[in-house]
């Protein structure tokens, strides 16, 4: 029994089987584990909760230590085509399409969990004003690098998808290689911060 189970309600507990992420608040913290366990090594139900008990009460020599992961920048264009939901975000918050770009690249995010594509990383630590519904029609195709915003979290396409969150950047960076190990550069827990570059650096880190 190696598995560790921990969890975070839901801010309304009912609704946690149809949450979306508009339902989401920035309190959120994504730290539910699966236990995979064999039946027959498993005595009873309260034998089961025994194990994990004792196994969520048993820090790591990581936690001991309490290690700090690097602070990862990201270079981002908000430039553009890079960002077609720009306006569409300023407008529902009320500020500017610069002060948008000011405040999330301003922002210290952290990743919470890699999911729904390979290497996306979903990120808390969105400034709370800048959280906007997902897109009502999701696009077929978003290009790879493209940055966004859907509900409280913001996040980055590692390659092109289909998706429906706010796309308001774009970075030159490749966060996701099948061939590098780990096949994705952000990891759950990561510490991120993105830094706006021009479109003149963007095509030069693209070169």
């Amino acid at each position: 029994m190696t598995a560790v189970y921990r969890r975070t309600a839901f801010p309304d507990e009912s609704s946690a089987s149809t949450a979306t992420a508009t339902s989401f608040t920035d309190s959120f913290i994504f730290s539910t584990v699966g236990i995979f366990f064999d039946p027959a090594e498993i005595e009873s139900f309260d034998a089961l909760t025994t194990l994990i008990g004792r196994a969520a009460n048993t820090s790591s020599p990581a936690e001991e230590r309490k290690i700090e992961p690097p602070l990862l920048e990201i270079p981002v264009c908000y430039e553009g085509e890079f960002a077609p939901d720009l306006n569409d975000v300023a407008s529902a918050a009320g500020l500017t399409a610069a002060e948008v770009i000011r405040r999330h690249s301003s922002a210290a995010y952290r990743v919470n969990c890699v999911g729904f594509i390979a290497g996306f990383p979903f990120m808390s630590g969105l400034p709370p004003e800048l959280a906007t519904p997902r897109r009502a029609v999701p696009r077929k195709e978003v290009p790879a690098g493209s940055v966004g915003i859907g509900g409280p979290q913001t996040g980055v396409y590692p390659r092109k998808s289909p998706g429906g969150w706010n796309l308001i950047g774009r970075t030159p960076l490749r966060l996701f290689d099948i061939h590098s190990d780990p096949p994705a550069v952000l990891q759950a827990g990561d510490r991120v911060r993105f830094r706006q570059i021009s479109r003149q650096e963007f095509e030069t880190f693209s070169q």
